[in-house]
């Protein structure tokens, strides 16, 4: 029985809150879905577990440009799709045998389910913005069994 636990994060422009560690702590893996707004940010998350991240829109410094655009991470035999902006997705999720696609940029938290494919945005942990919460996602994989949920802080 294999269990893998994902804290899924995006749109810290450069703030990771202690909260957030808190809550990041007993993960397998961390996935940023981008705008990380620092070096230290991704430095800061790779103390606690294994990070893939991609760019975003904001993310326009020279350390930034190593970050790829989109992402593909296979996790428990499931594969995970990475985009900032789910609006420049550019593969057929379903074609592709995606399980999970994660994307950020909205700040809006989101779970949805189409065709079998889940995608989440995890909104974000960064500064405040309007009257959006600050959130991150946590996703359980056991036994090819799907489990995500949104923490507001």
């Amino acid at each position: 029985m294999e269990k893998k636990i994902i804290g899924v994060i995006s749109d810290t422009h450069g703030l990771l809150r202690p909260e957030a560690i808190k809550y990041l702590k007993d993960v397998d893996l961390i996935i940023h879905a981008g705008d990380v707004g620092s070096e230290k940010v991704l430095n800061d998350l790779k103390q606690i577990a294994p990070v893939y991240a991609v760019r975003g829109n904001c993310d326009q410094e020279e350390w930034a440009k190593k970050l790829p655009r989109t992402e593909i991470v296979e996790v428990a035999s499931n594969l995970i799709y990475l985009i900032h902006d789910i609006q420049q997705i550019n593969i057929d999720p379903k074609t592709a045998g995606l399980s999970i696609v994660i994307y950020g940029h909205s700040h809006r938290p989101a779970i949805d389910k189409k065709e079998g494919i889940y995608y989440l945005n995890p909104g974000s942990i960064g500064p405040k913005r309007f009257n959006l919460p600050i959130s991150l996602a946590k996703i359980i994989i056991e036994d090819k069994k799907i489990n995500i949920e949104i923490i507001e802080l």
